[in-house]
């Protein structure tokens, strides 16, 4: 489940870049235009053979360009993980104070998440792979995963206290559990490209979640309360 944290969650560590950045609206053009081409090279060569030069090229700059707004290829990188992470958070389920049901909260927090998923598996695959080689990424990604679960943490938490869902069950260490399948299985189908359905994925995941907390199917929570919920796009990082 992945729903963007209200003004009041404690901040996840975002995946920061120390680039010059842009100081004018012409420089404005250009950092966004490396940025776009940055994602489209790492997509379509991977992050270990991407080239500063390839990047450049298809944003069409001369290759000293690229080091007017950024320092390596790491912190492009990073520029591209904050440009993505708007469409891996997703709006709130309602208005603050309104009553939302637990289970089609999940349901519709699942959903968003792994459309956005397969809106982005190819740059998925790219984190995944990045993980691997470098370990200050790596951090961050665990970092992340840690806010996100605490997040997903108190949904379940609060679950609990109203005798809506198992109450034996660690909250976190629950969170982390449903976090992780979720984001495994959208890796799985739409980077990995095992064929399930989308709708069936969806299906089997929400039961999964549900099932596994014991969720009540008159279980609501406040608004403000669902906000609270969310997983890494298991993500990055």
């Amino acid at each position: 489940m992945n729903t963007q944290a209200n003004s009041n969650d404690p901040k996840a560590p975002s995946i920061t870049s120390r680039s010059k950045g842009p100081r004018t609206k012409r420089g404005m053009r250009s950092y966004t235009a490396l940025v776009f081409a940055a994602r489209e090279v790492f997509e379509r060569d991977g992050y270990i053979d991407a080239r500063i030069s390839d990047i450049s090229k298809a944003a069409g700059m001369a290759s000293g360009s690229f080091y007017t707004y950024f320092e390596s290829k790491e912190e492009v990188l990073a520029a591209v993980v904050n440009a993505v992470q708007e469409d891996m958070l997703h709006p709130h389920l309602g208005t603050s104070g309104q009553k939302v049901n637990a289970r089609e909260s999940i349901e519709k927090a699942n959903r968003e998440y792994l459309l956005a998923y397969q809106h982005n598996a190819r740059l998925m695959s790219v984190f995944e792979q990045v993980a691997q080689v470098d370990e200050n990424f790596r951090e961050l990604r665990r970092k992340r995963g840690e806010a996100f679960g605490k997040r997903n943490a108190r949904f379940i938490r609060r679950l609990q206290e109203q005798g809506d869902a198992d109450p034996n069950m660690d909250p976190l260490i629950a969170a982390y559990a449903l976090s992780a399948m979720v984001g495994r299985m959208a890796y799985q189908v739409f980077v990995i490209g095992e064929s399930i359905a989308f709708e069936e994925l969806l299906l089997i995941l929400n039961r999964l979640w549900i099932n596994a907390l014991q969720i009540n199917p008159d279980a609501n929570l406040t608004a403000v309360d669902s906000q609270e919920t969310g997983t890494e796009f298991s993500a990055v990082g």
